[in-house]
């Protein structure tokens, strides 16, 4: 076993120290008592056995000295010099050999190889190295998210544009000049779900309701070449359209597919890519000064305390990590609000709401009521004239028009197939993302903390050992109790509340969307309070008095740090009780001549 010269060293002074208090008492009895035959025998024999404790004090003062020459050999500062010019800082600044640490404001102030730019320098660089990791994270989750829009976007712009060349196709050879003198009527049809689909202020089911209006006049005058219909007369159709009902069931069954669709599939991506903002904007909140004292303390102390290759305690790791994220772990429960909506809405879009067969029978439909139109024309015909009065009849009548053929693709309720596996790659991602906001902590500590068999010999803030208080839970009220980070929890970042807010917006849109309702982001929620804990309203937040706790952990600030460029040396006042026994050893000689 190696000798510990501090720890005999200590010993030796307790014992003379002792000795001398003894000797001190001994010398006192002698000189106050009058010297008899038997006192004086008496005193004779408490010098015999002073002097022979002062003779074993003396050869334990020797050693002490010996002691004292090993422990005047200061810790060399050459592995913190390395470290602290690889991390690109000038290496001028460091110490030789470890000096005393009284200067410190954030590690343990002990012997130290530390001064106060390098405590400085080493808390600037936990702040920036955190902050990366942060964003990193974050562009991991924006990157994963961005995907998944990527991949339903072009699926459905695809979907889209295989619908309109369908339709272009079928209708040039099924109805031949009826489409060909009217395509810009399902040419704007096509757009107006575009624009929508793209997140345009347009009102998709007024947008539906023109096409079908416009489309009636087209066929009106098409199919009636013998009659000069005017505009008057076009309008007085067009408000007996509801009651004519000119299309059959159509319209009614078109409109409700087309709105499902594309209601869930915008509010899908516009959940996507919301979800993806919101990681952008709560990865670069600034940290808090305390938050940064707390990351230094745990990621560079270390260093400044010779300990450096001893990692943090797991639980002291997260304890830090979940008082710098504690607003971020707000998110958790509208995060997860917005993941099972998604989900939901995802599950709409597959079977039996599959948006492959709503997207793509569109032409069929359309044909459909054309041909249900050309079919029942005489019957409609009559109920107009008994509506809006019979118009005059054209001077140079056209031949009939014949019936048309619905050559449209017939899509299949199978034709789900094809999104499915897009929809459940999608579902797998929003399933994993779920706990991303209080998962964080423990995911930014994997590369940090010490083993689990490695907790009684971890870096716990002030030493090598085990880190006694426990693990605190998630969110900004949790914290209340952080030994680590000190945080006002009556006070939550107002930057994260509103993504808080817009979290929930997103949510009751895409719950308004499984039904296929249309809310628009202004009026998705008028209540604005945020969620998840340590939220509260603003003036609760004001009247409530602020609650702090203290960290129980935190080294004194001196007003006035001494000069940390002194190399700590032996002290010389330790020589003080073998000095009194030299004195005490010769008065005893004295004495007893």
């Amino acid at each position: 076993m190696p000798f510990n010269g501090t720890a005999f060293r200590d010993s030796v002074y307790s014992y003379s120290l002792s000795l001398s208090l003894s000797l001190s008492l001994s010398l006192s009895l002698s000189l106050s008592l009058s010297l008899g035959p038997e006192r004086h025998r008496r005193v004779q024999k408490l010098l015999s056995l002073s002097g022979m404790l002062l003779r074993v004090a003396l050869v334990l003062c020797v050693l002490a000295g010996q002691a004292r020459g090993d422990a005047k050999q200061p810790r060399s500062c050459s592995d913190v010099r390395q470290f602290y010019t690889e991390k690109g800082f000038v290496a001028a600044g460091v110490p030789q050999a470890a000096i005393s640490g009284e200067h410190l404001r954030v590690c343990p102030q002990g012997y130290t190889c530390c001064t106060s730019q390098m405590e400085d320098d080493l808390s600037g660089l936990s702040k920036s190295e955190f902050e990366v990791q942060v964003k990193e994270s974050g562009r991991t989750l924006q990157a994963s998210l961005n995907s998944q829009y990527k991949s339903f976007d072009g699926y459905f712009r695809d979907l889209l544009n295989r619908s309109e060349a369908s339709l272009q196709d079928s209708f040039q050879r099924g109805f031949g000049p009826l489409f060909s003198q009217n395509s810009r009527v399902f040419q704007d049809l096509y757009t107006d779900l575009r624009l929508y689909y793209r997140g345009s202020k347009i009102n998709l089911e007024e947008s539906l309701n023109d096409f079908w209006a416009r489309l009636l006049e087209r066929l009106l005058r098409f199919l009636n070449t013998q009659y000069s219909i005017s505009e008057d007369y076009l309008e007085c159709v067009s408000k007996q359209s509801e009651t004519l009902r000119p299309f059959g069931e159509t319209p009614r069954e078109f409109k409700l597919k087309v709105t499902r669709t594309f209601v869930a599939a915008r509010s899908f991506v516009q959940g996507l890519v919301v979800a993806g903002e919101v990681v952008r904007k709560v990865s670069q909140v600034p940290l808090s000064a305390e938050c940064v004292r707390a990351l230094m303390k745990l990621t560079y102390c270390p260093h400044c305390r010779g300990v450096a290759s001893v990692k943090p305690c797991s639980s002291y790791c997260r304890n830090v990590m979940k008082g710098c994220l504690a607003n971020q772990a707000d998110l958790d429960t509208e995060w997860k609000n917005l993941a099972e909506a998604m989900l939901q809405v995802a599950d709409r879009l597959n079977r039996p709401y599959s948006m492959n067969a709503a997207v793509l029978s569109l032409p069929k439909r359309i044909a459909e009521a054309i041909l249900y139109m050309q079919d029942n024309l005489s019957t409609f015909n009559s109920k107009v004239f008994q509506a809006c009065g019979t118009p005059t009849e054209s001077p140079s009548p056209e031949e009939p028009v014949k019936r048309g053929q619905n050559l449209a693709e017939d899509v299949s309720s199978t034709s789900g197939a094809g999104p499915e596996k897009l929809l459940s790659d999608v579902s797998i991602k929003l399933r994993d993302m779920m706990k991303y906001w209080v998962q964080l902590p423990g995911k930014l500590c994997v590369d940090r903390e010490a083993k689990t068999s490695e907790e009684n010999k971890c870096w716990n803030g002030m030493a090598v050992d085990r880190y006694l208080p426990e693990v605190m839970g998630d969110g900004l009220a949790s914290q209340i109790n952080n030994p680590e980070v000190e945080i006002d929890i009556t006070k939550p970042d107002m930057n994260i509340r509103q993504q808080i807010m817009q979290l929930k917006i997103m949510t009751n849109r895409l719950k308004n969307a499984i039904n296929g309702n249309d809310v628009d982001f202004q009026d998705a929620s008028d209540d604005i309070s945020g969620s998840g804990s340590g939220m509260c309203s603003d003036d609760q937040c004001v009247r409530d008095p602020r609650v702090m706790t203290p960290s129980t952990n935190r080294p004194r600030n001196y007003p006035n740090p001494p000069e940390n460029k002194k190399v700590v040396k032996g002290l010389g006042s330790r020589n003080i009780p073998c000095s009194a026994l030299y004195l005490l050893s010769l008065a005893t000689v004295l004495l007893r001549r």
